[in-house]
Parts: structure tokens; sequence; C-alpha cells
């Protein structure tokens, strides 16, 4: 077997070890903010819980060896001065690992707290195999032993507090193998011929043949490529509990859901090399669309939340998708795509409209996506620009749909109703220089420091000239050596740390970068992509970045960011004719 490129090296203290279709990683990260000394075993069935605690062992006193960790696409490796311990995933319910030199511990990663919480361990007579069942996960973790030394397992049928585990030290010959895996209740012995090598070189295959399908264009340009599609290839997870299509969770750290604007992201990145698993991520939100139209607020494998919603860039997003598929929808995908972009529009224009009001309106700014954006402060309850400008764009791809499906009264009734929609907008939110936010009950307006009420910009070629030189030179404002500050700089309310009060995310990038190319200020449009891809290829694929020093905050594996640095750095690429 000629062996697979090894792909890009990674800190797992950053970027969980995991691979596509798996709900699990190793990595030490263990809860939200909270790294462990050891590499854990990490599920995101049922939330984020630590099962198994993996500590690499030194043979001859059985205690904790020291050792680094390095970690490609398809290998992870503890290395010692006495030997080494390699852990692949054979499939996306099992790792394999082995070792020489060093052995290998397994233990529940935490004490129970009661008899019947925690992890309960046991040996298996019928599969010979000694198996974890989690109370947190609702799910089994089997270790079967392949070849080495088993010590004597400690906590066996244990009940309330104590260590539960087993370790591996070395055969005769020097090494040692094991296989993990998670089940539900139960599957015939584990048993597979394939070498340990071939698994890792497979592994890796995967992983090559992902990136080389999402990122052909890619090259020394464009440095970070390979590894933003491994954030997005390693966050993917197959289909099960509430998670109806093949998913790219935000993080594989403690952000494991699909917030319904964010899949909008990796959607479109996913589109020219993975058409089939980009519409899935489009249409996986409107799987669990509400009665009144409404699409919940974020979905994960046990839970749906449907007390806040996301702003509707849906139609932006399709519009933006469809283009970009490798062979446009057909008539039944559009059709579908239109009946829920059509419930999804009615629910804004209904009960979120105001008796009399012309314009919608957030609920709170978590609707926004932009949870405590300044514009907020005021009131939270409010009519904003930025939410009557995207569905100005839904209500116009409402209406191309339409005239593509020869339903040519509705494509009008959605032009009509786009054109006073934006008439609204300008008449009753700017203010001839910006836009102003408004009280639904008191029915004061206000203007703030934040980047969100210059999201406008996203109407791009139906803005009056006029008005986007306007935004375009108060975007200016927020631009900082490393990107789009989400709050003036210069504001006493910026916070480094801030969340949208100051810090750079990347989908706020991606949509005014691509307004302000659509209104014709490319030049803008391209130095805010040059610093947020060079941003990326510096310090990484965090949830968001302290706006002034670049640093990566919050989740440092978010899969919306890799996703907006692999768009913005395909159409540079494109543009240079590469």
């Amino acid at each position: 077997m000629t062996a697979a490129p090894s792909g890009p090296a990674f800190s797992v203290h950053d970027i969980p070890f995991s691979t596509y279709g798996s709900w699990f990683d190793i990595s030490p990260v263990v809860a939200e903010k909270t790294y462990a000394e050891d590499l854990h075993l990490v599920s995101h069935q049922n939330g984020m819980h630590a099962v198994l605690r993996l500590v690499p062992l030194d043979p001859a006193t059985g205690e904790r060896a020291a050792a680094r960790v390095e970690a490609t696409p398809g290998l992870l490796s503890w290395l010692g001065e006495g030997g080494h311990v390699d852990l692949a995933y054979e499939s996306p319910d099992t790792v394999r690992l082995r070792g020489s030199g060093l052995g290998i511990s397994v233990f529940a990663a935490a004490q129970a707290l009661t008899p019947f919480s925690g992890t309960y361990f046991f040996h298996d007579p019928a599969t010979n195999g000694h198996v974890f069942t989690s109370y947190e996960t609702g799910r089994r973790y089997r270790v079967t032993v392949l070849s080495g030394t088993l010590a004597d397992p400690a906590g066996a049928q244990a009940l309330g507090s104590g260590d539960r585990g087993l370790a591996i030290t070395a055969a005769a010959d020097g090494a040692w193998e094991i296989a993990i895996e998670e089940l539900d209740t139960s599957r015939p012995p584990y048993a597979s011929s394939t070498p340990f090598d071939e698994i890792v070189e497979a592994a890796k295959k995967g992983f090559r043949d992902f990136v080389d399908a999402m990122a052909p264009w890619r090259s020394s340009a464009t440095p970070a490529a390979e590894l933003a599609a491994y954030v997005v290839w390693s966050a993917t997870v197959r289909p099960t509990g509430l998670v109806t299509r093949p998913a790219v969770l935000m993080s594989k750290h403690w952000m494991d859901k699909v917030w319904s604007w964010d899949h909008c992201f990796n959607a479109l990145a996913l589109a020219p090399g993975c058409p089939g698993l980009a519409l899935d991520q489009f249409a996986l939100p409107f799987d669990h669309q509400d009665d009144s139209g409404a699409l919940p607020d974020s979905v994960t494998h046990s839970e749906v939340l449907y007390n806040f919603v996301k702003p509707p860039i849906h139609g932006w997003a399709f519009g933006h998708l469809r283009r970009r598929l490798p062979t446009p929808p057909g008539h039944a995908e559009l059709t579908e795509v239109y009946d829920r972009l059509e419930r999804w529009t009615d629910f804004w224009l209904t009960a979120r409209r105001a008796p009399g009001a012309e314009l919608a309106h957030y609920q709170h700014g978590n609707d926004s996506g932009w949870d405590n954006a300044t514009t907020f402060d005021p009131e939270r309850v409010v009519v904003t620009a930025d939410l009557a400008a995207f569905l100005v764009l839904q209500l116009r791809e409402l209406a191309e749909l339409a005239g593509e499906l020869g339903r040519q009264d509705e494509a009008r009734g959605w032009t009509r109703a786009a054109e006073e929609t934006q008439t609204a907008l300008l008449g009753q939110l700017w203010s001839g220089d910006r836009f102003v936010a408004q009280g639904v009950a008191s029915g004061d307006t206000w203007s703030s420091s934040s980047l969100l009420d210059l999201m406008p910009i996203v109407l791009g070629e139906h803005l009056p000239g006029e008005v986007a030189s306007a935004l375009a030179d108060h975007i200016k404002a927020h631009l900082t050596s490393y990107g789009l500050a989400t709050e003036l700089t210069t504001s006493p309310h910026y916070l480094a740390d801030g969340y949208w009060r100051g810090p750079i995310w990347a989908p706020a990038t991606v949509l005014v970068e691509d307004g302000l190319r659509r209104a014709g200020h490319h030049r803008l449009a391209d130095d805010i992509s040059a610093r947020f891809r060079a941003l990326c290829e510096t310090h990484g694929f965090a949830e968001n970045f302290d706006a002034l020093t670049g640093t990566g905050l919050r989740d440092r594996a978010y899969t919306w960011t890799a996703s907006s640095y692999l768009l913005l750095a395909a159409a540079h690429a494109h543009r240079d004719g590469r």
C-alpha cells in the first residue's frame, strides 16, 4: 500500500482528534473552557461528556509516562523516551491503539457520585471485552485486548465511587494492541484482521479524498486550507438521534450543536466539492421547522431548542448555495426549499411584526445571532436594519425560486414585498448617515457602535449608491489589522473578549465582504478578505478572535470559521486564476 500524505499537524489542545461520522473525539477538553491533564475519549451524544481517560504508562513503574502528543489527520501519537502509543480510527465508532515501549491505561473519566450514576465497568464473558457503561451518554464503550499483557482490572462490577478501568503493557515481543468501540447494547465480539498501519492509511486517505474534493484550488498561497478542511471533516457526525442527516457540528469541543445560521456557512463551503453534504447542512434545521414556520435555535443529538430563533439569512445563503453546486438543484429540490423558505419568511412577517408594523423585530439579541451586541443595550424587543435587509434578500430569493418553478403570480408578490420592505427599511431606519434601531414598545430610536448596525451592506447591488458608500466608510472604522471588530475599538463598550462586543467573527466577515463586493466596493472587500485569511493562517479557527491581537478566543475548533476561511480562500484563488 502506498502511504497517503500525513496532512497538517495540529495540537489536540486546540482541535480535537476525530474522524468523519464519529460522535466522539480524543481531546484534553472535557468541559466548557476546561482542559484535563490527560487525553480523553469525549462523546457528544446527550451532550459533551468525557467518558474514558487515556494515559500512557511507564511499564517499569506502572505510572504515567512523560510523553508529548502529536496529531495529524488519521494518526494520533504519544511519544516518550521509552516508546510510543498510536491511535487511529478504524471506523466512526471504533479506535485502535497500539504501543511499543509504553503501556496504556483506560479508565473511567470520572468517579460516580452515587451507585446509580457515572460509569459502570465489568468484564463481558460473552465477548471477552471489558465494558464501560456510561450513564451520561447512554452508550457502552468496549475495550478488547488484541495483544499484550492485561493487568488486573480495577473496579470491575463496583458501585459508587472509586477508580475503574484496565491497563495494558507489552507482551514478549514488546508490543500490544487494543480496540475501543462505542456501541449501544451489544454486538458480536470485536474481530478485525486489518493491520494497524492499513487502518492509518485508510483514515489518511479518507481525509485526503475529502480535502481534494473540497479545496482542489489550494496552494502555498492558502496555507491553512487543509487544516480548515480537517476541522470540518473531523466535526462531521453521522445521522442519529435528532440529527436527521450527516451533520457538521460547530465543534467537537463544547459548541457541539448545529445552530440555525451557522449551518449556512458550512453548506456554502462544502457546495462545490461535496454537494450532497452541503445540501444536508442547509436542510437540517428545516427538518425541525415548527408549525409556525420558525426554525429551531439549535439541534443536537438529543435536544432541539426553540426558545430563540436565528436570523433569516437562508434566502441569501440558498441563492449562493445553488449557484455553487456543480449541478443545479432539480424541480423537486427547489420546490421543497421554496416551501420551507416561504414558511420561514411568513413566520417573520406574521409572528414577528407588531400590528400595523411594516418591519419585523427581534425579541432578544440571541435571535439576531449577535447575542450581546450593543445594539440591544437600550431594549431587547427591537426592529433592526440587519433583520430587514436579510428579509429583503430572502423575499427576492423566493421571487426567483417562484419564477423558476413557474409560479409567476407568487413571484410578483414576493418582489413587491421585497420592494416594500426595503422602502420601509430606508424610510424608517436610515438616518441619512447610518441605520438606527427602534424599540417596539417605546418607539425610541438609537444607533450604536456595533457592526450589526452596518449589516444592511448585505443588500449589495440593491442599495442606493450613497447608502452603500456611507456604510462602507463606517465599516472601514471597524477594520483592525486582523479584521472586522464587532464593536468599534474606540467604543466605551468595547471588550477584548466580549463575545459580540468587540471580537472578530467569521459570519459577519463573510456577509460584509460579500455585500461590499456586490455593491462595487471591491478594494475594501479584498482587504477584509485578506486580513481574515491571514488571521486564520496565523491563529487558527477559533469561535472568535481578539480584534487587536488576533488571539483565538472561546472554542478553538469552530467549523463556521474554517468554512468561512475556505470560502474566502477559494474566491481569492479563483480571482487570481488558480
